[in-house]
C-alpha cells in the first residue's frame, strides 16, 4: 500500500506524531508536483546489469558516458541488457562517493542529456549516495557559515561523547572538527573525513533527499541504490546501524516512488552481516524491492579456492524464503569496492577469512581494516580483482575456469545479475594504480582506452576475450531458461562432494545449473569436470 497515510505513518514513526502532521503536507506538495510516470518494467530472467564508473571507457573527443553508451551498443550488446553508473555527480573524494551536488553531472564525464540517454535505450540504476556529502559541498559550505536551514543538515556531537557503541566501518575517529561561523562542530564522518554525515533527525533533510531520489526517477533511473544508507540514522548511544528510523526512512522513500514512478526499483547497499542486510526485505511492509547480495562474493571466492562448498549450500539454502513477487536479491561477486568481509562474519570461520586475506596479499592485493566494539581492528575488505583473488595459485586457464564457475552460481541464484566491469573481462590488479594514488581501493578502478579494449576483445588469445566470450556462453544459457527469473523458487544442495546444484521454478518452468567447484572431475548425475558447469 502507499498514499498520504502511510506516508504519515512513516514520518510519525521517524519524528512523533506532532512533528509529523507539520512535515507531512511538505512531503505532499512536493509528490503533487512530480510528473507521475508509467509503470517500469521491473526485471526479467533476461537482466544482466554492468556495474561501471561513468568514464570507464574513454576515447578522444567524446565524453565518456557517451562512450559508455557506445560500448552498450557495441562491444557488449549481446551480453548486458541494463547498467549502474557509480556516482557520476559533481564529487571530492573516493572516485565519486564524496558528493560535491546531488543534482549535477560531473562535467567531465558528459551532461544529463548523456545519462537520459542512456537511461531511455535500457535499464538504469543511479547511485543515491545519501548518508554523506562532501566537505566542499555547497550545503556543507552554508553550515560552516552557520546559516539556515544548512546549519542543522549535518550531524554534530560534543567531542567528549562516547560513541564505542557505534558500529564503525573505517579505523579513523568518527567525529571531525571545522571550525564554522558559529564556533568549532564536531560532525560525524563515517567513511572519511571529506565524507560528512546527514543528520536526518532535521526534516529538512529528509525533504532536501526526496527531492534527490525522485531527480533521479525523473531523469530516467529505473532501480535507484542507496549506497551506505543502513548508517542514516545517528544515535551515539546505539550501533547507530539499522535503526527503526532508518528503516522508516527507505519506507517513506519507497512510498514515494510507488506514486510517483511506479516499478522503480531501490536496492539497499548494506556490506553487513547476512541477517541484517536482508532486514531491509520487509516481509509484509514496502521497503527495498532487492538488496545487494554481499555473503555471495566471500563465500564464493572460499569455495572456489578450496574446493569445499559446505558454507555456501548451507547459506545459499535458506535464500529461497526471502524472495517474493516485487521482491529479490542484486547479485554480485567483484565490485568498485573490493569483496567485503562482514557479511561472512558467522559463516567463516576465522581460519577461512584468514585464507582469503593471504591470498589477496600473494597478489598484491590490499587489505582494508574497520575498529570493532572491543576497540581493536579486524579485516573489514579486500582490495583484489575478482580473477586474481580467485586465480592466485592456479595457471591462467584454472583462474579462467574458477572465474565463469563462480559467475555462474551468480547467474543460477535468485536475484538479478549485477557484473562488475573488471570481472566482465578478467582483470588483474592495478598496482600501479594503488602505487601513484595511495588508494587501495584504486586497484580495482582502472579504466580502459575503447580502443585498447576493442583490440583486446578481437584477440581471443587474451584473458579479455576469453572470460568475456565464456560469460556470453553462461549469459546466454541463463536467457533460454526461463526459470531462472529474479524471483523464481529456489533450491540448492549438494549432490556430491564439492558441487552446488541449484534447481529453480517460475511460471510453470523447470531449470538446474550444477557447478563442480573442485579442481577434479565428480559424480554428480554423470561424470562433471574441473569447474564444469551444467544446466539444464
Amino acid at each position: 500500500m502507499s498514499g498520504p497515510e502511510t506516508r504519515l505513518q512513516r514520518l510519525t514513526e521517524i519524528y512523533g506524531a506532532d512533528l509529523a502532521t507539520v512535515v507531512a503536507p511538505r512531503l505532499e506538495a512536493r509528490l503533487a508536483g512530480e510528473p507521475t510516470t508509467a509503470a517500469r518494467r521491473r526485471w526479467s530472467h533476461d537482466d544482466i546489469w554492468l556495474i561501471t564508473y561513468a568514464d570507464q571507457f574513454t576515447e578522444t573527443d567524446t565524453a565518456p558516458l557517451a562512450t559508455l553508451h557506445d560500448v552498450l551498443d557495441d562491444e557488449l550488446a549481446d551480453v548486458v541488457t541494463g547498467v549502474h553508473v557509480l556516482p557520476f555527480c559533481p564529487w571530492s573524494s573516493d572516485d565519486g562517493f564524496a558528493v560535491i551536488d546531488y543534482h549535477e553531472v560531473h562535467e567531465p564525464y558528459g551532461t544529463w542529456t548523456d545519462i537520459e540517454r542512456l537511461a531511455a535505450d535500457r535499464p538504469f540504476m543511479a547511485d543515491a549516495v545519501i548518508n554523506h556529502l562532501s566537505a566542499s559541498s555547497p550545503w556543507f559550505e552554508a553550515f560552516l557559515a552557520d546559516a539556515e536551514p544548512h546549519r542543522r543538515f549535518f550531524r554534530t556531537e560534543h567531542p567528549d561523547t562516547d560513541t564505542s557503541a557505534v558500529v564503525r566501518p573505517r579505523t579513523h575517529p568518527l567525529l571531525t572538527g571545522f571550525d564554522t561561523t558559529g564556533g568549532p562542530r564536531w560532525v560525524w564522518t563515517t567513511f572519511s573525513a571529506d565524507q560528512v554525515d546527514l543528520d536526518y533527525a532535521e526534516p529538512d533533510v529528509l525533504l532536501a533527499v526526496v527531492d534527490v531520489v525522485l531527480h533521479y526517477a525523473r531523469r530516467g533511473a529505473s532501480a535507484i541504490r542507496l549506497d551506505a544508507v543502513g548508517f542514516c540514522w545517528k544515535d551515539p548511544a546505539t550501533s547507530s546501524i539499522h535503526r527503526p528510523e532508518t528503516h522508516a526512512i527507505v519506507q517513506l522513500l519507497a512510498d514515494c516512488l510507488a506514486d510517483t514512478h511506479p516499478g522503480t526499483i531501490l536496492i539497499t547497499e548494506t556490506n553487513v552481516p547476512h541477517e541484517e542486510n536482508v532486514s531491509y526485505l520487509h516481509p509484509t511492509i514496502p521497503e527495498a524491492q532487492a538488496v545487494y547480495q554481499f555473503p555471495l562474493a566471500p563465500l564464493s571466492a572460499h569455495a572456489i579456492r578450496t574446493g569445499d562448498v559446505d558454507v555456501l549450500v548451507e547459506w545459499a539454502a535458506v535464500i529461497d524464503p526471502l524472495v517474493a513477487p516485487g521482491r529479490s536479491f542484486f547479485n554480485f561477486l567483484a565490485s568498485h569496492d573490493g569483496i567485503g568481509l562482514r557479511p561472512a562474519e558467522g559463516l567463516l570461520g576465522d581460519d577461512a577469512i584468514d585464507e582469503l586475506v593471504r591470498a589477496t596479499e600473494a597478489t598484491g592485493g590490499r587489505v582494508n581494516h574497520r575498529t570493532t566494539p572491543g576497540g581493536g581492528t579486524a579485516p573489514y575488505e579486500l582490495n583484489v580483482t575478482w580473477f586474481d583473488l580467485i586465480g592466485e595459485g592456479v595457471d591462467t586457464d584454472t583462474a579462467i575456469a574458477r572465474h565463469l564457475a563462480t559467475h555462474a552460481l551468480l547467474l543460477a541464484l535468485p536475484g538479478v545479475a549485477g557484473v562488475y566491469v573488471h570481472a566482465l573481462v578478467g582483470s588483474s590488479n592495478d598496482l600501479a594504480g594503488v602505487d601513484a594514488s595511495g588508494i587501495n581501493r584504486r586497484i580495482n578502478r582502472q579504466k580502459f582506452d575503447r580502443n585498447d579494449l576493442r583490440s583486446s576483445l578481437v584477440d581471443d588469445t587474451t584473458v579479455a576475450s576469453r572470460v568475456l566470450a565464456g560469460m556470453r556462453a553462461l549469459v546466454g544459457e541463463r536467457r533460454t531458461r526461463p526459470a531462472f527469473h529474479p524471483e523464481g523458487r529456489c533450491t540448492v544442495d549438494q549432490p556430491a562432494p564439492g558441487v552446488v546444484r541449484v534447481q529453480r521454478r517460475h511460471d510453470g518452468h523447470d531449470g538446474t545449473c550444477t557447478i563442480n567447484f573442485r579442481g577434479t572431475t565428480v559424480e554428480a548425475d554423470g561424470p562433471l569436470g574441473p569447474y564444469e558447469v551444467r544446466w539444464s
